[in-house]
């Protein structure tokens, strides 16, 4: 014997951000940070423009790049909690933003270099580094004073011997220019403050990133959330639809196995063997569709009067019936079998007790752009205590009714002018209509 297994529900894979929904976002991100810092430039005014519009494109692309790696790193986490992702991003966007402030800083640094050198030769100094990464200024030797006229020296027999002043050599040529130091640091310190520099501004729009995706992921759980409840609440209707549906045939076919019997046991063979055909094509008819769809109200007429002519084999000068469906009506569509308790209930209650004729009357009209369904009956009137309500018969068209339209449909039973009367009421829909 095979071991017991669970054969439930499949569960629904899980709800991410599909891919180009991703790569959007991330397209986007990264154009307009390409935009926002060309108008920087044209606003200011930076120069060389063009060379700078090219290696902005570059690093536009290499951040689109890093922030795949970083979604693949996010992915991972789709499952978990919300607090832990959103701790994710931001110790995963930290090393990121590195990697893109020193792509962009190798991008630049030749452009860098030729601004820093331009600006020199307009300012007519000359602006370089030392070895130790010293940033120096090489700036013009600015000329004397002119000297102050000498006094008449008096006689030299009159002037002691001055003593010998030593010669002081004069500087080179090549050294007339003074150097000033205007920015003293080693180059890997200087490094690391240009790159934490771009990386904090690189690290706020990988966060805006980070925080658009986690959005969006969480709108997508949500969706799916909704259509997961959604088919829950269509599964559990469709459900409670069947079980309605089918009391009604096991009700039935217990009615009419009793009509058989009686038929037998009282010699009427061709009367019974009609009703065995008339039975079989009423399940034929009944059972072939989904308890779950609707049906054309031609169709569920023409299984009541399938039903009927089964009744009249038991009651052949009692039963009289009256179908009344305007032709523009015969496509409305109806849940199946919804008629069926009714129709019983009038012959059960009506028709039985007496030994007159009984009318059956079936009747459809438009009211409000609702379907209105009549079924009455000139029995005997009984009060709705003797009634019942119609019991099980009533109670099962008004659960399926409520089941399948909610409040948009009522049913109302009691005595009418004469014999019994109910009265349906539900949305009016056609074929190719959606609810």
């Amino acid at each position: 014997m095979k071991p017991y297994e669970d054969y439930g529900p499949e569960p629904h894979p899980h709800a991410a951000v599909g891919l180009p929904t991703v790569l959007i976002s991330m397209v986007i991100l990264w154009t307009v940070y390409f935009a926002l810092a060309t108008a920087r430039g044209v606003v200011l005014g930076f120069d060389m423009q063009m060379e700078m519009l090219s290696r902005r494109v570059i690093v536009s692309v290499a951040g689109v790049a890093v922030t795949v790696l970083l979604w693949l790193l996010l992915r991972g986490f789709d499952r978990g909690r919300l607090g832990l992702r959103i701790v994710i991003a931001i110790v995963a966007a930290a090393p990121a933003s590195l990697l893109l402030a020193f792509i962009n800083q190798q991008a630049f640094a030749d452009i860098e270099e030729r601004n820093v050198k331009r600006i020199g030769d307009e300012q007519g100094i000359s602006i370089r580094r030392d070895e130790a990464g010293n940033l120096l200024v090489d700036v013009p030797e600015i000329p004397a004073p002119p000297e102050a006229p000498v006094p008449p020296m008096p006689d030299d027999s009159e002037m002691p011997d001055p003593a010998p002043v030593p010669a002081v050599p004069e500087p080179p040529a090549e050294h007339a220019e003074s150097q000033t130091v205007i920015a003293s640091a080693g180059p890997q310190k200087l490094l690391w403050q240009q790159l934490t520099d771009i990386a904090l501004g690189r690290y706020y729009l990988l966060l805006s990133w980070c925080a658009i995706y986690i959005a969006l992921g969480q709108a997508v759980q949500a969706r799916v959330a909704e259509r997961r409840a959604g088919e829950h609440r269509r599964a559990a209707k469709a459900a409670e639809l069947k079980s309605l549906r089918y009391q009604v045939n096991p009700h039935f076919l217990f009615n009419t196995l009793n009509s058989l019997s009686a038929l037998v046991m009282t010699n009427r063979n061709d009367q019974a063997e009609t009703m065995i055909q008339m039975i079989s094509r009423f399940y034929r008819r009944s059972l072939s569709g989904d308890p779950t769809h609707d049906v054309p109200l031609e169709e569920e007429i023409e299984l009541q009067r399938t039903y009927l002519q089964i009744e009249a084999v038991r009651f052949p000068e009692r039963l009289v019936v009256d179908i009344d469906v305007p032709p523009e009506l015969a496509k409305a569509r109806i849940p199946g079998m919804i008629l069926q308790p009714l129709i019983e209930n009038s012959v059960r209650y009506a028709v039985a007790p007496v030994n007159r004729p009984v009318t059956i009357r079936l009747a459809a009209s438009e009211e409000y752009e609702r379907l209105v369904v009549t079924v009455t009956d000139d029995g005997p009137g009984a009060s709705s205590d003797e009634h019942g309500g119609f019991g099980i018969g009533l109670a099962n068209v008004r659960d399926r009714l409520r089941a399948r339209f909610g409040k948009e449909a009522s049913v109302a039973s009691g005595p009418g002018e004469q014999g019994w009367r109910t009265v349906i009421r539900m949305p009016l829909k056609f074929s190719g209509e959606e609810d």
